[in-house]
């Protein structure tokens, strides 16, 4: 059986709690023999810089080069918000991602049946919802370059921030996309906004090329991202997957979150090329929720997108898509049996903390493999 190596990066606020229900599905799969995981545990963001003054050491990036892949629980919270710029909690997330060259990032937004009164839009319109957002990850406005803040004098500043893509970028980030699609409904919606930005010409110009060249069996649609925006929440089964750049695909993945009840459901992979050796790629599997400090250490937190999260890295890294379809069905009995942690309760559902949402779901999935 192989061995797989496993990076642990629990971060700041919930992050350690939700990790610890997933590292406790990881030991019974070791326990069980079903697969075979060795784990380490690193630190980043917050926890970082209280121990080394940075948002990542040296010593836990060696690891991450070191691992097949990274499960990433979440970082930041207040208690750093004066920390120097460059080494802030999320600068150890922002280098993860440029350093492994993870260029996409995908976020799928399920609904399950038992939470369609848990949305704010009505049952109807996310009931059977199933879509994927593809974010391109490492360009785009949040590391173009120049980025400043220039002071003009007179209490005056200037801010810039800027936008750049290249043709091999829009690419490589529209095969994954186009590759997803064929395994679904056979759709891709692209989102950018070439109305006002050239960065969204380049865009609309390579995602068309690429389809005519090498996808022409697969549905391409274009839509500009703001209103593709209000469509995610007037009709969102239209969509199948969704694929744009780094900052719209941040504000687009976030509202799809709320199609489906709450940031606590949705899981996301961050995926770098394949290497043509040894056909394997660089991967960070993470929760879409931030570290929501204001219930940190009180056993609120859901765990189902960190959880979800790792059945990403099942399917997306391992190989095991048998495991991570089980590991679906499993939240799914749970959220069916009434169980909800505090952001998805509704009237009549059973409330359950971090650790007892963590147990049910395994529970569920040791009786899937009696």
């Amino acid at each position: 059986m192989t061995t797989h190596r496993l990076l642990l990066l629990p971060g700041d606020g919930i992050g350690p709690e939700v990790m610890g229900e997933v590292k406790r599905l990881i030991d019974w799969l070791n326990a069980a023999g079903i697969a075979k995981f060795e784990t380490d545990t690193g630190l980043v963001g917050g926890a970082a810089y209280d121990a080394h003054k940075v948002s990542i050491s040296e010593g836990d990036m060696a690891k991450v080069q070191d691992a097949d892949v990274v499960i990433f629980g979440a970082v930041g919270g207040p208690k750093w918000d004066a920390v120097p710029y460059e080494v802030r909690p999320e600068a150890g997330l922002l280098r993860l991602r440029k350093d492994l060259a993870l260029f996409a990032n995908l976020r799928p937004a399920v609904c399950y049946p038992a939470l369609t009164n848990v949305s704010t839009l009505k049952r109807e319109a996310v009931e059977g919802l199933d879509i994927m957002i593809v974010r391109e990850l490492t360009g785009g406005v949040y590391f173009g370059e120049p980025k400043t803040i220039t002071d003009l004098g007179n209490g005056q500043k200037r801010a810039i921030d800027t936008q750049v893509y290249n043709t091999y970028e829009i690419e490589r980030i529209g095969r994954v996309a186009f590759e997803l699609a064929k395994k679904r409904k056979n759709k891709v919606t692209s989102m950018e906004k070439r109305n006002v930005m050239k960065s969204g010409v380049l865009w609309n110009e390579v995602m068309t090329q690429l389809h005519k060249r090498e996808y022409p069996d697969v549905t391409l649609e274009h839509q500009l991202a703001d209103s593709g925006g209000m469509m995610l929440v007037k009709r969102p089964k239209q969509f199948d997957v969704i694929v744009t750049d780094n900052l719209f695909g941040d504000m687009l993945s976030d509202i799809a979150a709320m199609l489906t009840g709450s940031l606590g459901m949705l899981p996301s992979a961050s995926l770098g090329e394949v290497d043509v050796n040894s056909k394997k790629r660089k991967a960070l599997y993470e929760p879409v929720h931030g570290s929501a400090p204001d219930i940190a250490g009180k056993s609120l937190a859901n765990p189902i997108a960190m959880i979800s999260s790792f059945g990403m890295a099942l399917r997306y890294s391992f190989d095991m898509g048998d495991l991570a379809d089980k590991v679906d069905a499993a939240i799914a009995a749970v959220l069916a049996s009434g169980l909800r942690t505090a952001d998805i309760k509704s009237e009549g559902a059973t409330a359950a903390s971090t650790t007892q949402m963590g147990e049910a779901i395994l529970k569920e999935l040791q009786k899937l493999h009696a």
